[in-house]
């Protein structure tokens, strides 16, 4: 399956936005009228003539034309083509024969709707193409304090806007954003020297527990913090609408278990769930197919409920790994011996440190080279 370009992928994103805020517009509508239906209900009440509403299938077909021609196409369309539409129909026809001017009313109910559908339609968009920027961010930079300063920005919204605009004009952005790296790079280590601060961050706790299964193929900064979600999400580049929607796949691949997916995303290591999740969209894979087998295989019920969060972050991250079709079972077993005996918080024995080999620093234990192959007898 070809990977979506940006392009491709946002304008998709910019359909789904349009569409989005004429449902929001039209909700909108359906207030208003419910509000100016309870008003005439009110004064009919207290004047003791409070009239029942008209047949339903006589007010859509009287109704309809009104709202054809005195509503924006969009708005009009979506309302006529509503479930409730009937009901709405009853609501302004019993308007029109209570005295009210619909001629009137419904242009300016239509210019609140307007303002409404722009107004969403705008944020959506902005939405939008800060999270497509953000996975382009993911796929060109380094994790890094350069990338985490860019998304931590107050300026990111501003500069996905103009991010967006050389891209539409055929300027080749990615090319404009590996050099500003290497610009930013230079930056932040003059400015580490000044303030007498280390120029390369040591590796944090987290990142080094986070080693393994958990994070093999993935960009992970070495000052990982999951302490703090939202700077987290910056360092591994997941825009805040992304996490939403990778949160939103967990719970829709867990019907019936929503609670139990909301231990997921609220597990400290969810973050790595998410960049998984991310990594994964930009191969192109279907990461709905994989996250499936959380209803299929249940192991991670089994145990005590203060740990469910943490079997399912090891489910997730087993699902997603694993090839589509691969049958549906409990992940593979951990050798705790092997396990304590790699573990950063616990020392390794005389004999592993005698015979271990000496590793480069700063590279982390799951992206090292491996053994080189033995060469044959020499005669």
């Amino acid at each position: 399956m070809a990977t979506p370009t940006p392009e491709e992928r946002a304008g998709e994103a910019f359909a789904e936005a349009a569409a989005e805020a004429v449902q929001t517009s039209v909700m909108a509508v359906r207030l208003v009228l419910a509000i100016a239906d309870a008003v005439r209900r009110q004064q009919q009440k207290k004047a003791g003539k409070e009239e029942v509403l008209p047949d339903a299938e006589k007010s859509a077909a009287e109704a309809s034309g009104e709202v054809k021609k005195l509503l924006p196409g969009d708005i009009s369309t979506a309302l006529l083509e509503g479930a409730d539409w009937p009901q709405l129909a009853q609501q302004l026809m019993a308007l029109k024969r209570a005295g009210v001017d619909l001629e009137t009313m419904l242009p300016r109910v239509g210019e609140i709707a307007v303002t409404v559908r722009d107004q969403v339609a705008a944020n959506a968009e902005r939405v939008a193409r800060e999270e497509e920027w953000a996975k382009a961010l993911r796929e060109t930079l380094p994790a890094g304090p350069v990338r985490e300063a860019i998304l931590s920005s107050p300026e990111w919204p501003e500069m996905a806007k103009r991010i967006a605009t050389l891209n539409e004009r055929g300027v080749d952005v990615r090319a404009i954003l590996a050099t500003a790296h290497e610009e930013g790079v230079g930056v932040d280590q003059a400015v580490a020297k000044v303030l007498a601060a280390a120029e390369v961050p040591t590796t944090s706790r987290d990142a080094k527990l986070s080693y393994g299964p958990m994070t093999i193929g993935l960009d992970i900064p070495k000052d990982l913090d999951l302490g703090d979600r939202e700077r987290a999400l910056r360092q591994l580049a997941i825009s805040r609408s992304e996490n939403q929607r990778f949160a939103r796949m967990v719970r829709e691949a867990m019907p019936g278990a929503e609670r139990e997916a909301d231990l997921l995303v609220a597990d400290r290591q969810w973050p790595l769930v998410a960049a998984r999740m991310a990594d994964m969209e930009g191969r192109g894979e279907p990461v709905a197919k994989h996250l499936a087998r959380l209803s299929k295989d249940t192991s991670w019920q089994e145990g005590p409920r203060p740990q469910m969060g943490r079997r399912l972050v090891q489910a997730a991250n087993d699902a997603l790994r694993k090839p589509v079709g691969a049958p549906a079972g409990p992940g593979a077993k951990v050798n705790t011996a092997a396990a304590r005996s790699t573990s950063p918080g616990v020392g390794p024995t005389k004999a592993a440190a005698k015979d271990a080999a000496p590793t480069t620093p700063g590279v982390a234990a799951h992206r090292e080279a491996g053994p080189a192959p033995k060469s044959g007898k020499t005669r």
